[in-house]
């Protein structure tokens, strides 16, 4: 726990970010749960099932390979490293020097500046009132099948696919390690975490289908590895934040991101070679639109013409093409882009269809009986009190003969020059949410999809939901979320 003092200066000293903040609504005077007392009689308890805690993206510490410099989290940027990947069709063979080693729990942006805790909060509820033991994948203990949490750590800036079947794989070692075949872990996953596991859950190691002409099928391969997946935030439908990220870049900070500009670590152009935040953004059947009289907007959002036709990506920007053309863009070592503008325009390509087929899959009914509950269960832990990005606005600008996306809600005027209020474009560009992540896309909500709750009328097996007051990226570390999943983890039966 922080001294007040602490407490106050980390109030004053607001950094927010995507995968983790220092929020501001931990500032105020608020009741919480005593989890020391509440968890007193269960820190006797063992056998409990196993843990595994997949963080989110940003959430993974990236480092190089051969320097081994700590290229995130950092004050600054590299002079050696960027976060961009190479830009290609072959997506799978976008690599560069930059390697995951462990998760975040704490980082510090400055000298002077305190320690901002990202995971250690959580972490720290799993050793101290749940009593898990840390767990090593290389070198398990003896009682690693029980009363332990292993972290796994992963290159948030990758393909999810790519990340699941590697956590698929590095689960199976472990349970030979072992010697537990049967062995199944619950799964605490923060934000992009739990597309993650959803993922390995539904598929195991299995790639996504080459193209649209084979749907693709749940086999549940994942199931007898996984036992529950509790997803922090997860974006089950996806989010426009990582629209407005690809549209803006993206700073450190959540509520004010475009007021306070401290580090903005993610370019645009960083964010376009960036498959995973692809895949974050909205699936088809929520993509949601505005006019500039507030009317729906059909957008066909995975057809690249429409990116050009809005300016939604500098890849079609011709300042950016004739820099990229002469080799004014880097690539890692500094050298420049090998990439030809062909090769790019497929690369942006190959990034939205793959994008697209990864949230078909994750939206895919288990052939057969869909009347049976899946073998993995799932718990949502959200929060629901932030107006948060659900419909971006697309104007004409028509002095200037192009379009402007909102990403935030200001006064405009409408086709016949009504003035807009910005309160009233604020109610139809935003829904409740943690911030970044609306309340109905982490429910998994859809428009005509079947119910297979029977709490939440969604088409995920959610078997337990609770909300909050938080921002996204601190709902890991929020007490009450935290006590609701550590009551579900301590009292479970091993199986």
């Amino acid at each position: 726990m922080m001294n007040k003092n602490r407490k106050v200066v980390l109030c004053l000293f607001i950094i927010l970010h995507s995968s983790f903040i220092v929020s501001s609504s931990g500032c105020g005077a608020r009741r919480l749960p005593d989890l020391e007392r509440i968890f007193a009689p269960a820190r006797a308890r063992t056998g409990k099932a196993p843990v595994i805690v997949i963080p989110g993206i940003l959430g993974s510490q990236l480092i190089n390979r051969r320097t081994r410099e700590i290229v995130w989290p950092s004050a600054f940027r590299s002079s050696t490293d960027g976060l961009s990947l190479p830009t290609t069709p072959d997506l799978a063979s976008n690599r560069d020097e930059l390697v995951a080693e462990r998760i975040v729990e704490t980082a510090k942006l400055a000298r002077l500046a305190p320690d901002i805790y990202v995971y250690y909060e959580l972490l720290n509820a799993l050793r101290r009132y749940g009593s898990y033991q840390d767990g090593d994948w290389d070198n398990p203990p003896a009682d690693g099948d029980r009363d332990t949490f292993y972290v796994f750590p992963y290159d948030w800036r990758r393909d999810n696919v790519e990340s699941a079947q590697m956590f698929f794989r590095r689960v199976e070692e472990l349970k030979r390690k072992l010697n537990r075949p049967d062995l199944r872990f619950n799964i605490v996953a923060h934000s992009m975490g739990g597309l993650v596991a959803r993922y390995a859950a539904m598929y195991g190691d299995a790639d996504l289908p080459l193209d649209d002409s084979t749907p693709p099928q749940p086999t549940w391969a994942g199931a007898r590895h996984i036992n529950k997946i509790f997803m922090f935030g997860t974006p089950n439908e996806g989010t426009m934040e990582a629209f407005a990220t690809l549209l803006e870049g993206y700073s450190i900070n959540e509520g004010l991101r475009r007021r306070i500009r401290l580090l903005n670590k993610l370019s645009r152009e960083d964010a376009i070679t960036i498959p995973a935040i692809f895949q974050l953004l909205p699936h088809t059947e929520t993509v949601r639109f505005l006019d500039q009289s507030l009317a729906p907007l059909a957008v066909d959002f995975y057809d690249p013409e429409v990116w050009r036709k809005y300016g939604w990506t500098p890849i079609h920007s011709d300042e950016f093409r004739e820099r990229y053309g002469r080799g004014a863009v880097r690539d890692e070592e500094g050298a420049p882009q090998r990439t030809s503008l062909a090769e790019l325009d497929a690369y942006f390509v190959a990034v939205l269809a793959r994008a697209r087929r990864f949230h078909a899959a994750l939206d895919a009914d288990s052939p057969g009986d869909n009347t049976a509950p899946p073998p993995v269960a799932l718990y949502a832990f959200g929060g629901d009190c932030e107006e948060t990005l659900r419909s971006p606005i697309v104007l004409r600008d028509q002095k200037r003969e192009l379009w402007r996306t909102l990403t935030e809600p200001r006064e405009i005027r409408d086709a016949t020059g009504r003035k807009i209020k910005r309160k009233e474009v604020t109610r139809a560009m935003y829904e409740p949410g943690d911030g970044r992540v609306t309340r109905r896309s982490l429910l998994g909500e859809r428009a005509g999809a079947p119910r297979r709750s029977r709490l939440f009328d969604t088409p995920l097996h959610i078997v337990y939901g609770v909300f909050a007051c938080d921002l996204h990226s601190d709902l890991q570390s929020n007490k009450t979320l935290q006590d609701n999943a550590l009551t579900i983890l301590v009292n479970e039966v091993m199986y």
